[in-house]
């Protein structure tokens, strides 16, 4: 199930992020501030358990929303639940009135570049030294809502 994250999903937020590298990984602060803040969490909840989770950030007066994270617990990878959330995120985007989807991700991971790819995604900018350790990222982006062609 999917559904959007509140101040009581807090713990096992920081429990999913416990897995990943410390320089990708989100502290418990900035999950406060993120789950109060203008922006929209997704969580994907099996059996009590979170195992999956996006970040979703909007901008007042702009029609592009940005992905800011998305993260799948180690032990739950390779059932499709990133291609579900994105989906998910897509659609919250939509509905909050976005017209672009942009997101930033590691130029190696080639796991999250095949997702995207596959969900329609093009790459825009090479983004060089974008993470602390100083690795280059590819921000990738998606029309939500076809570009008008001029026609009536």
């Amino acid at each position: 199930m999917i559904r959007k994250a509140g101040p009581g999903d807090l713990a096992a937020l920081v429990a999913l992020e416990a897995g990943f590298p410390e320089v990708d990984r989100f502290d418990r602060r900035t999950w406060r501030r993120l789950l109060a803040g203008r922006t929209v969490t997704l969580v994907h909840e099996s059996e009590g358990m979170i195992n999956a989770s996006a970040v979703l950030l909007f901008r007042q007066g702009s029609d592009i929303a940005r992905l800011y994270s998305i993260s799948v617990a180690p032990v739950a990878r390779g059932r499709g639940l990133g291609a579900r959330l994105l989906s998910a995120c897509e659609e919250q985007a939509h509905l909050q009135g976005a017209a672009r989807l942009r997101l930033e991700v590691r130029s190696t991971n080639s796991s999250a570049l095949r997702l995207y790819d596959a969900a329609g995604y093009r790459v825009i900018a090479r983004l060089e030294s974008y993470y602390p350790d100083g690795e280059a990222a590819l921000r990738m982006e998606k029309f939500l809502i076809a570009p008008s062609d001029g026609a009536p």
